[in-house]
């Protein structure tokens, strides 16, 4: 199945996420109560839930997404090229709606998928909780409830590498190495964008990082399929339509 997939007709994704307020301190009571509750199942006996606070981004109900960067592949002549594109900011309801004005123009072609890596148990529920929460409509190719397994139109390069096996985990970084891609993790990784979104202010920062996630995952996606990997030459960041 996987050679026969068209590469033009998969949005792969990446999203970066943080905890919905600057500190523990901002939060309501309220808030802090549940996060406590919620954080007594991870942290460590001699932990508080201010000082497990900045794993908050992690969890849909505590977190917030901050950027959303997309990549489509198409062709010009008899080479691939690739284009990205981000949706980002501090108004998480505007970046989604974005987001969803896209699926909605993809969801009228044709066998489009998503792909991400550990995108099945981390970006698109995530993304799909966050709609609700913001009180957005979930877009049909989000809206998996009662649909038959070939009826959801997920990728997961995670998921690919399993081969079948449910308890293996294998991080973007360690797939870029082992295949020779260019790891995404040159700068900082995910445990440093809460940091550098409340402290440092440097959102730009944290784009750059995800569309290099989105990339990699492509790079990972056509080493799956046995192709070559895409040049930096053919790799733009830019407005696109679909």
């Amino acid at each position: 199945m996987l050679k026969n997939l068209k590469l033009e007709n998969i949005l792969f994704l990446d999203i970066e996420t943080v905890p919905e307020a600057e500190g523990f301190d901002k939060l309501s009571e309220k808030k802090q109560l549940l996060w406590d509750k919620k954080s007594k199942y991870f942290r460590n006996d001699d932990e508080e839930a201010a000082s497990v606070y900045e794993r908050a981004g992690i969890y849909a109900e505590f977190g917030k997404i901050i950027c959303i960067s997309v990549g489509m592949i198409y062709t010009q002549g008899t080479e691939k090229h690739l284009r990205l594109k981000s949706y980002f900011g501090d108004d998480e309801k505007l970046i989604l709606t974005e987001f969803i004005t896209l699926l909605d123009k993809l969801n009228k072609k044709p066998e489009v998928y998503l792909c991400g890596h550990n995108a099945k148990e981390f970006d698109f529920p995530y993304i799909a909780r966050r709609i609700l929460i913001n009180g957005l409509q979930l877009p049909e190719m989000l809206d998996v409830a009662g649909k038959k397994p070939w009826e959801v139109t997920f990728l997961d390069t995670m998921d690919l590498w399993k081969f079948g096996d449910y308890k293996h985990y294998t991080s973007l970084d360690l797939l870029t190495n082992i295949f020779e891609i260019p790891t995404p993790k040159d700068d900082i990784d995910g445990s440093m964008v809460g940091g550098v979104y409340w402290v440092d202010k440097d959102l730009e920062r944290i784009v750059k990082y995800c569309e290099k996630d989105v990339v990699a995952v492509v790079q990972l996606f056509l080493r799956f399929q046995g192709k070559e990997l895409l040049t930096e030459d053919k790799i733009e960041t830019t407005t696109f339509d679909v």
